[in-house]
């Protein structure tokens, strides 16, 4: 199950007209690139718990079939928190399954953590990953078998009991439901987990060596993960990483210094600059001597002539005028109000 129900507020304003599983890295709705994760590892059947613009999911994937999975929609009419929305799964699932963020870019072997789970006969198992700055995650501190025994939230720097942080990529039996009330707001970090660990029940964690591991929902590591598959760091499937597609109009005197992903349908005048690593969304127009370092552009932007685009996330469908300069900036669309009714 992908668990996808949340608002990302920290990614405001980029999120509030594009919900966080099809915010865009490196051209691809993030859930797509986790879809394809999990089809690489076998798992083809996914479901995923969808709330705020919850139409606009539905179409960006489909049945799934594009990503190699086939994807079943949970509809919640309120949020109930990470362990509330698997709850109203309850009976889907009939054998160990896998629950994951929607915004997890990741190459961590999958399947290494699932045998590691079934060989110590583990109700519930957690994949670590080795950070060296911890105060932005959940920390989980084990014993030398692997068992969980103690947890730290976001610990002030120098206070960590360990420098393992949670990825939120968790392997469960179905008895798991058992430990969550139905039509109850439930978390899994805040009472499950501590719960899990009170009950002394088998409850283990192991590290992810060697894997590529990075939640995008905040700005800076949401530019951070863009970069990493620009670069090479990470590589992605199913989808382009760099490059200009045949679709796109690139004036010849247009300079673009790799590495850049252009978007399908784009449009760049004459004398624009584009210095990576940047992204440039599927039909964004940039106007004549503009000028992009490190940027990313979201699909349907506009970027005026002469404008500066340095260090900045540009929202879908946003026009930046002509001549302007965003440096360090975040910069999106708010939704519109729907017309009053007479």
């Amino acid at each position: 199950m992908i668990l996808a129900g949340g608002m990302s507020t920290r990614l405001y304003p980029l999120t509030k007209e594009v919900p966080k599983p099809i915010v865009p890295v490196a051209g691809e709705p993030i859930s797509g690139h986790v879809m394809r994760w999990l089809s690489s590892h076998d798992y083809d059947e996914v479901a995923i718990n969808v709330f705020y613009l919850a139409d606009l999911v539905e179409r960006t994937f489909g049945d799934g079939s594009a990503y190699g999975v086939k994807l079943h929609y949970l509809r919640e009419p309120a949020l109930t928190g990470s362990a509330g929305a698997l709850k109203q799964m309850e009976g889907w699932f009939d054998g160990t399954f896998v629950v994951v963020g929607c915004d997890d870019l990741t190459d961590a072997d999958l399947g290494a953590l699932v045998r590691f789970h079934k060989q110590r006969g583990a109700l519930a198992t957690i994949g670590l990953l080795e950070v060296e700055e911890v105060d932005q995650y959940g920390v989980v501190v084990l014993g030398d078998d692997g068992r969980i025994t103690g947890f730290q939230e976001k610990p002030a720097r120098g206070t960590e009991k360990s420098k393992l942080a949670n990825t939120g990529i968790y392997v469960f039996e179905p008895a798991i439901f058992e430990r969550i009330p139905a039509e109850t707001f439930y978390d899994f970090g805040k009472q499950v987990f501590p719960e899990l660990l009170a009950d002394g029940l088998p409850f283990y964690a192991m590290e992810l060596q060697g894997a590529y591991w990075r939640d995008i929902g905040t700005p800076d590591e949401y530019r951070r993960a863009t970069a990493d598959v620009l670069t090479g760091r990470v590589a992605i499937r199913g989808a382009r990483a760099t490059g200009v597609p045949e679709g796109a109009q690139i004036a010849n005197d247009a300079r673009i210094e790799a590495p850049v992903r252009v978007g399908e349908g784009a449009q760049i005048g004459h004398r624009v600059r584009i210095a990576g690593p940047s992204v440039v969304g599927d039909g964004v127009r940039i106007g004549d001597d503009a000028v992009l370092e490190r940027a990313i552009v979201w699909n349907g932007a506009v970027i005026g002539a002469g404008a500066t685009i340095r260090d900045s996330i540009v929202g879908e469908r946003y026009v930046v005028v002509d001549g302007e300069t965003l440096d360090d900036a975040i910069v999106a669309n708010e939704p519109q109000p729907e017309p009053a009714k007479t």
